[in-house]
């Protein structure tokens, strides 16, 4: 029996013939000038099916050369130098690719020690950092993919690969540092990553609860009556009956629970009409039991007497199975009202093909089977199945433990993704299970989940765990209250990366190394992403300090201009930064010339294209950003149902310069009139602000704020075929306004420290006396303590020392941004391996550079080691490993 048509995918495998070299057991594939597929086989029988990663090896042929001499082949491409030497066929010698540029060679067997890392599985049960597997980028330069056992496919279904011993079949990536062509290459020839449903950028919520269809919806009410948006509900797996009166474990079901949900398509419906999609969870793997409502039809559709009781066992691997999993357990909800699934864990890793793990291929079918209406646009809610799973998203990230640790290394999980292509992660926002539940951390959790993929609520089934924002205090309900409207009003920003990234570019979230591969900066701060085409996100991952009563977070800020996204405060690039903030700051940063675009009144507007927009605009540089819309769900954006709305910058003149418009493409799919609210950041004021429609002078209300360099413009509605354009003239003095930093940060700091008031208005009157030597700070000491001291140090001398744990690697980065030569850095060792005197103990200290990193870790391995940042005579940080404390502890010097 074939499987049902829309089952089936129709993919473009077999590589022109042009770009294929053959050798004696050998085949090379040249599918780009840095991508190379290498084939052996002792009988010379190659593989053209596409494989669960790979599926459209017809690319065009780039230019290369081919020489033989009897004994080898070679290959020189633009970029690459493939040998092999028939002779000594598969080994280290016998197989080699040099990188042009940079002159490395790559030798078969050689272990890839600068792997930046991709993804894994699932993070359930774990509490902090855990190993990734291998990415597709390194630091190294090239990066190999093993694809001889992955699974293939034969004319869209599953297929069997031949076992015969010998075979290998690898992809060379020798992209160098040129980390966006190698994943925009992947992607071309792996798939491209889809555009999600609008709907699915908005809040969601889920817990594993036994709710009731009352209470349910009287929880979805109250989400609204306390204006935090919401766009998705979640019913976990109580949905289903699990008492099953059989032998059955209960975990996988397809019949309501009756007793919780008695009108289920009401409860559907009612969900709807509060402009909320669902999900329901699914376990598959204990197949259909007899308690199934669907279990006679099951049986007999699959060739079985229901009489019998005997279950229907799961096997997606088999077309007839699969299409009455679908047509008959699936299908029926979703004409009740279920708009997606939630794939949870539960159906092991093995099927009758030895080689396929049933993750994938369930990813792949229910990404098909959910798109097979052209009016719903689909996704697979489900864990990471392997390369390739970038063409079904949305992952879901497993059961983590409520912890600070747990935070701090989803943020580095959920860039580093990226690194595989996958960037579409959804995290237990506040944590899953167990650890001690607290306020400030469930608020930092959930500012991070305004800046991550898929902000989603959930937890486990234990009355302690607390996910609604008013089960706290009035604080914690306001600020979550603030960040779950953000998050809506990001809606129109994150839509368009996302419709960037569905036409071959970059993720939402990528590490920074994706942007500046040649700085070595970008490698040591895994606590910060950049989001999007305009900003870096850095959020709070550690508790506020009991004596500053701020968080800290430390950020590296490339070269150029940068401007903290909320204050619009300037901040110096090509430096790091210590950022200390209340629980109601995010650290988000935008590059010079950014256009940030949000919907305007979120609570209210839902998820739909608004009628009124607030763009945020930042000075600097010229920038264009396109604002992408459609009808959010269907497939017909993939036949011209969208629309593009330029705005652009232009701040290279006298006179800076924003256009909007006119949107382009069936206007159709947005609102007939849309009214802007324009917010310019650092600016120097009076400024006086022309704007246009049409080339006819609007008249507009016009905010402006001294203290910030805040102008805000309130246009009225206009047509979308409209050219609005806004012309700011100075009328003195400087466009853009960057006064010192840091007087405004250190006031912040002083007003939050815990601490005696007549030490705070002595070190305010003494402000500038201590802009211009920090030593002065000396005469503070018995006010200040060690954590207040080093604050404050470390805005004012642009240096300071930060311990990264969050990686599961611990290394230390030291920045010294002024170069200021009282800064001095000490490094000790011990090394235990040693019985030499005069070998065992050594350290090496002196002034601060700019910028080093130092391995904690890898140096404690061999004995204790210490490092010391010292502010002059006045305070020293002092960071220890092996043998002693650890973390980094601020004490004083002698």
């Amino acid at each position: 029996m074939k499987p049902a048509k829309h089952l089936r995918v129709q993919l473009d495998s077999v590589a022109d013939p042009k770009a294929v070299v053959a050798a004696t057991r050998a085949r090379f594939t040249v599918l780009t000038s840095r991508l190379l597929r290498l084939e052996f086989a002792a009988d010379e029988h190659f593989e053209d099916r596409p494989s669960r990663t790979f599926w459209h090896r017809r690319q065009v042929v780039p230019c290369f050369e081919v020489l033989h001499d009897g004994e080898a082949v070679e290959i020189m491409t633009e970029h690459l130098h493939l040998r092999y030497d028939q002779r000594l066929g598969l080994t280290a010698h016998g197989l080699l690719v040099t990188l042009l540029e940079s002159g490395l060679t790559w030798h078969y067997g050689d272990h890839d020690v600068g792997n930046l890392g991709g993804t894994t599985r699932t993070l359930d049960k774990t509490d902090g950092p855990i190993p990734l597997d291998p990415g597709l980028l390194s630091s190294g330069g090239w990066t190999v993919v093993d694809d001889s056992d992955a699974p293939l496919l034969e004319d869209g279904w599953i297929a069997a690969r031949d076992q015969r011993a010998g075979r290998i079949d690898l992809y060379f990536f020798g992209y160098g540092r040129d980390f966006t062509a190698c994943l925009h290459d992947y992607r071309r020839l792996s798939g491209a990553v889809p555009l999600l449903p609008r709907w699915a950028l908005g809040n969601w919520w889920s817990r594993y609860w036994p709710y009731r269809q009352d209470e349910l919806l009287d929880l979805m009410r109250d989400f609204r009556a306390h204006e935090l948006p919401l766009s998705v509900c979640v019913i976990d797996m109580d949905w289903h009956i699990t008492h099953t009166g059989n032998a059955s474990r209960g975990w996988t079901g397809y019949t309501w629970n009756q007793d919780l949900f008695p009108t289920p398509r009401a409860l559907l419906a009612d969900l709807h009409a509060l402009g909320l999609k669902t999900a329901l969870n699914l376990h598959p793997a204990d197949g259909v039991w007899p308690h199934e409502a669907a279990y006679p039809v099951m049986a007999r559709q699959l060739g079985g007497d229901p009489a019998t009781g005997e279950p229907v066992v799961f096997d997606i691997t088999d077309p007839a199975f699969t299409q009455a999993y679908f047509e008959i357990l699936h299908h029926p909800l979703e004409a009740e009202g279920v708009d997606f699934w939630w794939m949870d864990w539960q159906q092991g890793r093995r099927t009758a093909y030895s080689d396929l793990d049933p993750l994938w291929w369930l990813n792949h079918l229910h990404f098909l089977d959910l798109g097979r209406n052209p009016a719903r646009r689909s996704f697979a809610f489900s864990r990471w199945g392997g390369l390739g799973s970038h063409r079904y998203p949305i992952g879901f990230s497993g059961d983590t433990v409520v912890s600070w640790r747990s935070l701090a290394f989803q943020v580095h999980f959920t860039a580093t993704a990226a690194n595989v292509a996958f960037g579409w992660w959804s995290h237990d926002i506040g944590g899953h299970m167990e650890g001690i539940e607290d306020a400030e951390l469930y608020v930092r959790w959930l500012q991070f989940g305004v800046f991550s993929p898929i902000l989603r609520l959930h937890s486990t089934q234990n009355p302690f765990h607390e996910r609604r924002p008013w089960g706290w205090d009035t604080q914690t309900l306001a600020l979550a209250r603030s960040a779950m409207q953000l998050r809506h009003a990001l809606i129109p920003y994150l839509y368009s990366i996302a419709w960037q990234e569905y036409q071959g570019g970059a993720a939402l979230l990528r590490p920074m190394y994706h942007l500046y591969p040649q700085a070595p900066e970008a490698y040591r701060c895994p606590g910060q992403y950049a989001f999007g085409s305009e900003l870096i996100a850095a959020p709070f991952t550690s508790p506020c300090d009991r004596d500053t009563r701020l968080g800290r977070q430390v950020i590296w800020l490339p070269a150029g201009d940068w401007y903290h996204f909320f204050t619009g405060q300037h901040y110096a690039g090509a430096a790091w930064h210590s950022f200390y903030g209340g629980l109601d700051e995010i650290p988000v940063f935008a590059r010079a010339g950014a256009i940030v675009v949000l919907a305007d009144e979120p609570a209210a507007s839902g998820v739909n294209n608004p009628r009124a927009l607030t763009v945020h605009v930042f000075p600097g540089a010229d920038n264009r950003f396109e604002l992408y819309e459609d009808d959010g769900e269907s497939h017909g954006y993939q036949h011209g149902a969208r629309v593009v709305t330029a705005l652009l910058q232009q701040c290279s003149g006298a006179t800076p310069r924003l256009r909007i418009g006119p949107s382009c493409g069936d206007l159709s799919v947005i609102p007939t009139a849309r009214s802007y609210t324009l917010i310019f950041h650092a600016l120097s004021v009076p400024v006086q602000a022309l704007v246009t429609c049409d080339g006819k002078r609007l008249r507009i209300d016009s905010l402006q704020d001294q203290k910030s360099g805040r102008l805000t413009l309130s246009l009225p509605p206009t047509a979308p075929l409209s050219a609005l354009e806004v012309t700011l003239e100075a009328r003195q003095g400087n466009q853009q306004n960057h006064d010192d930093a840091r007087i405004p940060t250190l006031m912040k700091l002083l007003k939050a420290f815990r601490c005696g008031s007549e030490a705070k208005r002595g070190l305010y009157v003494r402000m500038h006396e201590i802009l211009a030597d920090f030593d002065v700070l000396g005469a503070y000491r018995t006010a200040l303590s060690d954590s207040q001291l080093r604050a404050l140090l470390e805005i004012l001398s642009g240096a300071g020392v930060h311990v990264c744990e969050d990686t599961g690697e611990s290394f230390a980065v030291v920045w010294n941004n002024l170069d200021d030569q009282r800064i001095i850095v000490r490094w000790s060792l011990e090394n235990r391996g040693t019985w030499d005197p005069q070998q065992r103990f050594r350290q090496e200290q002196g002034p601060a550079p700019r910028f080093a990193h130092f391995r904690l870790a890898q140096a404690a391995s061999n004995g204790p080691c210490n490092l010391t940042l010292a502010y002059g005579a006045l305070f020293a940080v002092d960071t220890r490993r092996g043998g002693g404390a650890s973390g980094a502890a601020p004490v004083s010097m002698p």
